[in-house]
């Protein structure tokens, strides 16, 4: 094990390299430029290959030649850039392709503001591209979480072949903060799939297109049914002081840190507050939300957006509970007393 100061971008970059990526390509956008320059200088030092694209849409469809050949790959960026790598995303998808992204959400819509922000919940969760798909998302809250879950996310696209989103922020992607480096390279499954040369074998297939009648919809039927498995065994989350409270609050990422602080001072102060976070995303831990609703009286949604993921707790409660929201779009990032006063008023 290996303590050292890094940013988020870097340790994301060194968790993926821990997990075996030996293929980056990307392209530069504020919060995340660290990210692909950081890469540079370690990518070659590991064997790998960077490369800088000259453009978000070149990257992903880079990424997607080399994990059709095999490699654990991966690309970065914030909002903008990941909405152009849409169309890379949904093919990726729809040829069952494990790929890696990483996504240091800032405010939009639009080119908006380089301030962190939560506002792609929507474009991670819901597929940001066509068809009918679904991405796995990894929510960190710290520098040390988004090392650990970039090197989770590639055993996840690999055992799903599924693209993984990494969703952070602007705050983690520059904070730097003390992280173990204690992951290590495994001995990557094997992809009998893959476009590796069939010298010595049958041909394999990767694509996406499919033009005879009934094969598209056999073939998303499968997806469910993957996504389903998905939804059963990889949902995630974390929940403080829970157990007794009348208040839950529910946030997740840099705002649920912030919001975990003002927990704190509302016990301080008596109020019997929890904080539930959800880890993944997608799939959201609608089940495990449900059962602690049952017992509090009010949620408390906090989001650094208009309130996006609000739509799944609703779904969660089924409507059994008074829900409260308090949002920060356009990069306005609360403090814990900020949060804490929201929590006095309800």
């Amino acid at each position: 094990m290996r303590k050292v100061l890094l940013s988020g971008c870097e340790a994301s970059a060194e968790g993926a390299l821990a997990a075996g990526c030996r293929f980056y390509a990307g392209y530069p956008i504020t919060p995340q430029n660290r990210f692909p320059e950081y890469m540079s200088e370690r990518m070659p030092e590991e064997g790998g290959v960077f490369i800088q694209a000259e453009s978000e849409i070149s990257a992903i469809n880079m990424v997607y030649g080399a994990a059709a050949a095999g490699m654990r790959a991966m690309t970065s960026s914030a909002s903008p850039g990941i909405s152009l790598k849409q169309e890379g995303i949904s093919y990726l998808a729809g040829a069952e392709l494990p790929a890696v992204i990483v996504n240091m959400n800032r405010a939009g819509p639009g080119l908006g503001d380089v301030t962190p922000s939560q506002s792609d919940y929507f474009q991670s969760t819901r597929g940001g591209g066509h068809g009918d798909y679904r991405t796995i998302v990894l929510a960190p809250w710290s520098v040390q979480e988004i090392y650990e879950f970039t090197y989770k996310a590639f055993d996840l696209a690999d055992k799903y072949r599924t693209p993984v989103i990494v969703h952070s922020d602007g705050v983690t992607a520059q904070i730097m903060e003390s992280v173990d480096l204690h992951l290590h390279r495994k001995r990557l499954p094997e992809k009998k799939w893959a476009l590796t040369g069939c010298r010595e074998r049958l041909p394999n297939s990767v694509r996406s297109l499919a033009l005879t009648p009934g094969v598209l919809e056999t073939h998303n039927w499968a997806l469910a049914g993957k996504y389903r498995k998905i939804s059963l065994r990889e949902t995630r989350h974390s929940k403080y002081m829970c157990d007794d409270a009348n208040l839950l609050v529910v946030s997740f990422g840099t705002c649920a840190r912030i919001c975990h602080d003002a927990i704190l001072m509302a016990r301080a102060a008596g109020i019997k507050a929890g904080l539930f976070r959800p880890v993944t995303l997608w799939p959201f831990p609608y089940e495990e939300l449900a059962k602690l609703a049952g017992k509090a009286k009010k949620i408390f949604v906090v989001e650094m957006n208009m309130g996006q993921m609000i739509d799944d707790v609703k779904i969660a409660v089924k409507n059994n509970i008074r829900i409260f929201f308090y949002g920060r779009p356009g990069g306005g990032v609360p403090s814990s007393e900020e949060i804490f006063r929201e929590i006095k008023k309800i």
